[in-house]
């Protein structure tokens, strides 16, 4: 029966139901054996399609065959996408690191591709070169305004010369199209950033994302969406750029692929006692400029993030560090800054603590098991002084109490079968549990400090940042990346915001130290009201415009800016009533080559992330490409395009090719990742031959009744 359809109560006798009709019982027994057989005739085709698919791969996916037979997980044929490479080699010096990455596309097909490469990039990393080799030639690649590159980008693929463009879609996901492949021929790509090294602690981290993960696209679809992008999901309201953040995903059955190499060489300026690489192991050598580092297995997949740390001496840091450079009559300066060292003491501060745990499809597996044991150690370090609740989405929020609660025994211990509880599944709708979480809390004063575990996994950011900023009011957001590849630029911005800081957890046996060293903040003061005295008539400009509070071993990092840096500054702040003044002479410092460009990216991100109430669309625009270009840096306006004079594609060859799959991030399930994304692209072929297996059962069927 149709579902629109209504019985025929013309044969009935009075009072009686439609659902006691010999003809509806008879109609309902039929209905139910069609779905039975053509369910099971659907499953059964399905599963010789997804062998006979496994087995094609298997037996094409070696150079050279001309046909990788790949798919993705949404189904679609990748074929004739080229086969990528990457090298990657960073110096770093200090506090400071020149990152060069080299992406290598190799034509095994018969056909004149184009690829196109989705990848990520430190969020605080300032790209500004990018040059196209092919064999011993190189092209430069030039800055030019996004729209204008990506014309100059299309007229030349059309016409057959090699091009690069290299475009921004979020502070930390990255674009490379390369156009015009030749059959069996190779073209390398070499990008360049700058970024700063993470210190706390005692401890010094470089970071370098490999893989960007499936995005959780929220909103309602955008009808009349480009049929051109390279991404699974379609655009959305909430989302226009989705089908740009979204990169195709390597079935994880035919292996993976995109393989890696890194190189460091470390030159600390202070003796290192330890060098730890969290999630790859490395080997290391002494060589003039310090110390290198590969990876022990030569090139690894890139699949999970790369992250090395390195330790100094007790008591052997520095309490402060100041870079400057002289750029077209202006003075920049980067500097750290460590707070003195006070005496840890219990303040006895009573706290209102609330927990969040992303439990979506994304953080299946290891993911949720490193996330519900961090909730345990947070839950354990609760005093009976303390309030506290547990919010947990996915398709919906939920909270355990409705109101925050006493952290005595009891509610602890029910926490605790909470937590135990909880399974990944669903979407990842965040704002809900955002704004869930950053309610006011309760008026007897306590400090309110809201711990968000997820590993952001979200294609909205723009929006998250507005909830954070109109809501936060008194609390402190403090966020704790979750798995093998993070997003990072949402959990670091959403922690700026929310005046708190931003802990990374890759692997279950870091759960305890990170978390540890997470509470140690939360349970002592920061220090307040942070702001700079220039002792001097020239302007300066100081960036971030809002010094964030500082926390237990965290340092004090920003830039400047001025006509003329010379002379003294001081640095103050508060510290629960005991005030702290630094003085910092600027006239005699070292110089570092780039800082320029450090300053205008982090102007940018200022732009970019300043509410449209505070700044139209079209001033932002108008000041981001004056810093873009007047720097020479990737933007959200700005892009790096370099292509080559004379055409090489005959005008008879047609132009194949695509989007390069990335592999499914280190310990993600697939089944639950895919499951849960809305706005999936299908897959279509099985879909089709599904439908033809069922169309067909039903017919066998009605023909036997009519028979």
């Amino acid at each position: 029966m149709h579902a629109d359809a209504k019985p025929d109560r013309r044969h009935l006798s009075p009072g009686q139901s439609p659902l006691m009709t010999p003809g509806f019982l008879r109609e309902m027994l039929l209905t139910l054996l069609s779905a039975i057989l053509t369910g099971l005739s659907a499953s059964l085709l399905l599963v010789l399609l997804v062998f006979g698919c496994t087995s094609v791969q298997a037996g094409t996916e070696s150079p050279g065959s001309g046909q990788l037979g790949l798919h993705t997980l949404d189904g679609m044929r990748i074929g004739d996408a080229p086969l990528l490479e990457t090298s990657v080699i960073a110096n770093i010096s200090g506090l400071l690191a020149r990152v060069r990455v080299e992406q290598r596309f190799s034509n095994y097909t018969g056909e004149w591709t184009e690829g196109i490469y989705q990848f990520p990039l430190p969020p605080e990393g300032a790209v500004d070169q990018l040059s196209m080799w092919v064999g011993e030639r190189v092209i430069e690649g030039r800055i030019a305004e996004k729209s204008a590159a990506k014309k100059v980008y299309e007229k030349a693929k059309a016409s057959g010369r090699r091009a690069s463009l290299l475009s921004q879609q979020r502070p930390n996901i990255f674009t490379t199209s390369v156009a015009n492949i030749a059959p069996g021929d190779e073209i390398r790509v070499v990008i360049e950033y700058r970024q700063t090294v993470h210190y706390e602690e005692g401890r010094y981290e470089w970071r370098f994302p490999m893989v960007v993960g499936p995005r959780y696209i929220p909103g309602t679809p955008i009808p009349g969406e480009p049929a051109r992008r390279t991404g699974w999901a379609a655009a959305t309201d909430q989302v226009p750029d989705a089908g740009e953040i979204t990169p195709p995903v390597l079935d994880p059955a035919v292996g993976k692929r995109n393989p890696v190499a890194i190189e460091i060489t470390l030159d600390a300026g202070l003796p290192v006692t330890e060098i730890i690489s969290q999630y790859h192991p490395v080997v290391s050598r002494q060589v003039d400029q310090g110390i290198q580092l590969s990876l022990a297995d030569g090139e690894v997949p890139a699949d999970r993030d790369f992250q090395i740390s390195w330790r100094t001496p007790v008591g052997i840091y520095p309490k402060t560090a100041v870079f400057k450079e002289r750029w077209q009559d202006e003075d920049y300066a980067l500097l750290l800054v460590m707070p003195p060292d006070l005496e840890v003491e219990s303040q006895g501060l009573a706290r209102e603590m609330i927990f969040v745990v992303d439990s979506s499809g994304s953080m299946h597996g290891a993911s949720m098991e490193q996330a519900k044991a961090a909730l345990r150690l947070a839950l354990s370090r609760l005093g009976e002084d303390d309030h506290f609740n547990l919010i947990h989405f996915s398709d919906r929020s939920h909270a355990l109490f409705p109101q925050a609660m006493p952290g005595n025994e009891s509610n602890r211990l029910r926490a605790i079968r909470f937590v135990e509880d909880l399974e990944a599944e669903g979407g990842t709708e965040m704002l809900s549990a955002l704004r869930m979480a950053l309610t006011p809390g309760d008026a007897t004063g306590r400090l309110r400090q809201v711990v968000f575990l997820t590993d952001g996994s979200v294609g909205n950011e723009p929006a998250l940042f507005d909830l954070i900023r109109r809501r936060l009011g008194q609390s402190r957001l403090f966020t704790v990346g979750i798995g093998s590849a993070p997003n990072s630029y949402f959990m670091r911005r959403a922690a700026d915001f929310g005046r708190g800081s931003f802990t990374y957890i890759g692997d279950l046996g870091e759960v305890e130290m990170r978390m540890r060293a997470l509470f140690e903040k939360l349970e002592h003061p920061a220090m307040r009201d942070i702001h700079i005295d220039w002792q001097s008539e020239a302007p300066l400009e100081v960036l971030p415009t809002r010094i964030p509070d500082l926390y237990l071993g965290e340092p004090l990092m920003v830039l400047i800016k001025s006509d003329s840096l010379l002379g003294q500054l001081v640095v103050q702040g508060d510290r629960d009533g005991t005030a702290w003044r630094q003085p910092i002479d600027l006239s005699s410092r070292p110089t570092h080559e780039g800082l320029h460009k450090f300053w205008a990216h982090q102007k940018i991100q200022g732009l970019m992330s300043t509410a449209s109430d505070e700044i139209s669309t079209d001033i932002r625009r108008q000041r981001v490409l004056e810093l873009a270009l007047g720097h020479q840096l990737v933007s959200p306006y700005t892009s790096l395009i370099a292509v080559e004079r004379q055409p090489v594609r005959p005008v008879s060859a047609k132009l194949k090719g695509g989007a390069i799959p990335v592999n499914l991030p280190a310990g993600w399930d697939a089944s639950h990742v895919f499951g849960s994304l809305p706005q999936t692209a299908t897959p279509a072929p099985l879909l089709l031959l599904s439908g033809i297996s069922l169309l067909l059962g039903g017919l066998w069927l009605r023909n036997r009744k009519v028979q």
